[in-house]
This record gives structure tokens, C-alpha cells and sequence, in this order.
């Protein structure tokens, strides 16, 4: 009987992971079954510019995961079994339970609400598809006439409020964000990235707390209202409680607790890759949810499954944070190196240069998902095509 490796979630961690390890295991051997909510990979890194109204490229995962051998699900995750190994899933036809013996857990965050009341009936967030094609869509109806206000002072918040700025100049946009903006950059950056927001007609409101969220705009600590037509929430992340709900062991935030090599401290059995995994870095912090995160956390959990079931050494992959990587619009941006320790270096790359180096990284990235078969050989392309067609492996 083959070894069933099902994955949870194909976005950049679970895509990726997926992918490698269907290079790497032979198919007589291992059956791989990815499940996703939704029929496409989705470049989460460029949500932001959807919702500005730019259009992104159309990767449908059947013709991603198409030749590897991989079972595609199209379906959403309701319920993991930790004990009894097997993931409850919910899709057009009904309810239907997969069994597994080895799990990769990568179904990601989303935008954290941080319990402020409001913020699910009035906003909208970046952090999903769904939810930027509405931003998008309310954008649209207020054309030039209406105030945008993003909340949030973080990567995702600063990308988002100076795209829609440069592509919807008709509008005002405003920034509410609970520190100082920038207040974790390098002197060089922090001066680059106030000059854009003032170049882009971009009010900042700094140390200004949001203490509820209104259909009309948002309420601070100190009383003062923020008028607002669209609110835009991108003030943070967290994991959905399905991992706290399955028997796994988890942090306070719902992320799982793992072991150097992604591995589940309680079920060794499931390895986790992306947001959803509490690990500590190479500088002895907790890797943050990004995207740089789950490329290293997919490389180690893939190493790990492939070492684990094949008796293969398994590499360390250096789970380390290099920097911020910051779009500011189509042709500006920042790149803020770090140290050891997480704290801004002098020095950055800002400007043109520094929004093309991101464009190149995105795009590679996008490509190299969308491209798993690469590096395959091309007899094992071949059998696995074939047998996908065959037993109808690949399904939408």
C-alpha cells in the first residue's frame, strides 16, 4: 500500500513543499493529495495590487500540479483528526474524510481582527482573495469621490496604502497605524518611505489605537473618528483554531509548536510549513509570518518528510529572516537588510531599484510554484502524466 502524504493548503508553503516532494518520492511509492479551498494558486504577495485594480496572472492548480502525479481537492478543511490521523473536507458534493499517514499542515493566516468590534462587518482585508476582489469592487464604485483608511503600520499595510494610493489618485487615503510608521526602519529607509507617503498625498496618523470600526470609519482611544467609505484592515495575522481544535499542540495564538525540522512536538507524524508553524529562527526569535517564512519552513518540513519516510539525510535549512522587502506603488520600494537580530541595518536600497528587485523575487517566485515539474526527469514526467490521466489523479 502507498504511504498517503496529504498536504493542506497550496500556497506558497503548501505549493512548494508539494511539489518537491512529488520530484523527489517515487510515485510506486507515495501518494500525494494536496487539498485547497479555491482552484487557484494565489500570489498572496500581490493581493494588495488586485485589490488596486491590476490584474494578476491566472495559475489554476490542476494545470500547476499537472504531470506530477499530485490529487488535487479543491474543497475547505473542517476538522483534523491528529489522533486518528484523517482531515474532514467540505466541497460541492458533501462531506468526505481523508486519511493520511503523513500530513503537512500549511493552510496560512489570515487578517487578525485583534477582537476590535466592527472590524469583521465593516472592512476589508488583503490577506485572501476573496476579500480583495471586494475591496477591489468598492473601489471601483467610489471612483474618485470617497476616503480610503488603512489601519495598520506593518509590511502588508504600507504595500496596500500606497498602491491603492498611486493607482486610485483620485481618492484620499489615510493610514492609521498604533506606533510610529516606518518606526522599525533604518534612518535612510524611514526617510525614504515618509517621503513616498508624501509624494503619494498619503495622511498619517501615528500612535493612533482603533478601538472599534463603524460602517462609516473607525473609532480611536481618544474618541477621534476617522471617516472612512472603504476601511481597509491590515493591522496583523493569525491562524485560523483549526490546529488548537485538532489535538494538536499549539501556541496561545494557534500556531503549532514544532521541532527544528517542522515536525509536530506532539504528532510527529504532521509537519508544518508556513504561518502556521511556531519556530524559532537562526536568531533565536520566532520566524514572523511572511512569505521568506514559509519558502524556508516548506524547504525544511519537505527535507524532513522525505528524510523521515526514505532513511535520506535530512538537511538543515537556515531558518533565517534577511531583511524587509517593502513595495511602495509599481516603480518604488524599500529593501531594509536586518541583523542578526532582527533590528534595521543603516543602510537600504530604496527607490526604483529597489521595487524591481521585489518585482523580480515575486515573479521568480510565482514561477517556480506554478512550475513544479521543473528539474523533474523526464521519464518520471512521462509515468506520472500518464498516470494521472489513467486514474484520473488530477481533479478539480
Amino acid at each position: 500500500m502507498k504511504h498517503r502524504i496529504v498536504v493542506l493548503g497550496a500556497g506558497y508553503a503548501g505549493a512548494f513543499t508539494a511539489g518537491y516532494l512529488a520530484r523527489q518520492l517515487h510515485a510506486d511509492d507515495f501518494e500525494i493529495t494536496v487539498v485547497n479551498a479555491e482552484p487557484d494558486f494565489v500570489e498572496r504577495l500581490r493581493l494588495h495590487q488586485l485589490a488596486a485594480g491590476h490584474e494578476l496572472p491566472h495559475r489554476p492548480l490542476a494545470e500547476v500540479f499537472a504531470g506530477t502525479g499530485i490529487r488535487l481537492r479543491v474543497a475547505r478543511v473542517t476538522a483534523v483528526d491528529a489522533e486518528h490521523r484523517g482531515v474532514t473536507i467540505v466541497d460541492g458534493d458533501g462531506i468526505d474524510r481523508l486519511e493520511y499517514d503523513t500530513l503537512l499542515y500549511a493552510l496560512g493566516s489570515t487578517a487578525a481582527d485583534h477582537g476590535v468590534p466592527g472590524v469583521a462587518e465593516h472592512t476589508f482585508h488583503v490577506a485572501g482573495r476573496p476579500s480583495a476582489l471586494r475591496l477591489r469592487a468598492r473601489l471601483d464604485e467610489l471612483e474618485e469621490n470617497g476616503t480610503v483608511l488603512v489601519v495598520g503600520g506593518n509590511l502588508t499595510a504600507i504595500e496596500a496604502v500606497t498602491e491603492i494610493a498611486e493607482a486610485r489618485p483620485g481618492l484620499r487615503v489615510d493610514l492609521a497605524t498604533s506606533g510610529e510608521l516606518g518606526g522599525w526602519l533604518g534612518p535612510k529607509a524611514r526617510r525614504h518611505l515618509l517621503r513616498s507617503f508624501d509624494r503619494l498625498g498619503i495622511s498619517i496618523h501615528e500612535r493612533t489605537e482603533i478601538e472599534r470600526v463603524e460602517p462609516t470609519g473607525a473609532v480611536a482611544t481618544d474618541g477621534t473618528f476617522l471617516a472612512s467609505d472603504a476601511t481597509v484592515w491590515a493591522a496583523g495575522f493569525a491562524v485560523t483554531p483549526l490546529a488548537a481544535s485538532s489535538g494538536l499542540a499549539v501556541r496561545a495564538n494557534g500556531q503549532i509548536t514544532v521541532d527544528r525540522r517542522l515536525r509536530s512536538v506532539s504528532h510527529p507524524e504532521v509537519y508544518v510549513a508556513g504561518d502556521s508553524a511556531f519556530v524559532i529562527g537562526k536568531n533565536g526569535h520566532p520566524l514572523p509570518m511572511s512569505c521568506a517564512s514559509a519558502g524556508f519552513t516548506g524547504m525544511q518540513a519537505a527535507a524532513a518528510i522525505i528524510g523521515d519516510r526514505t532513511g535520506r539525510k535530512i538537511k538543515g535549512t537556515a531558518l533565517a529572516y534577511f531583511g524587509n522587502h517593502i513595495s511602495l506603488g509599481r516603480e518604488d520600494g524599500i529593501f531594509q537588510l536586518v541583523d542578526g537580530d532582527a533590528r534595521a541595518k543603516s543602510g537600504a536600497l530604496c527607490g526604483r531599484s529597489a521595487a524591481h528587485v521585489k518585482a523580480a523575487i515575486v515573479a521568480g517566485s510565482g514561477w517556480s510554484i506554478s512550475h513544479p515539474t521543473f528539474g523533474m526527469p523526464s521519464h518520471r514526467y512521462r509515468l506520472a502524466t500518464a498516470r494521472a490521466h489513467s486514474a484520473d489523479t488530477v481533479t478539480t
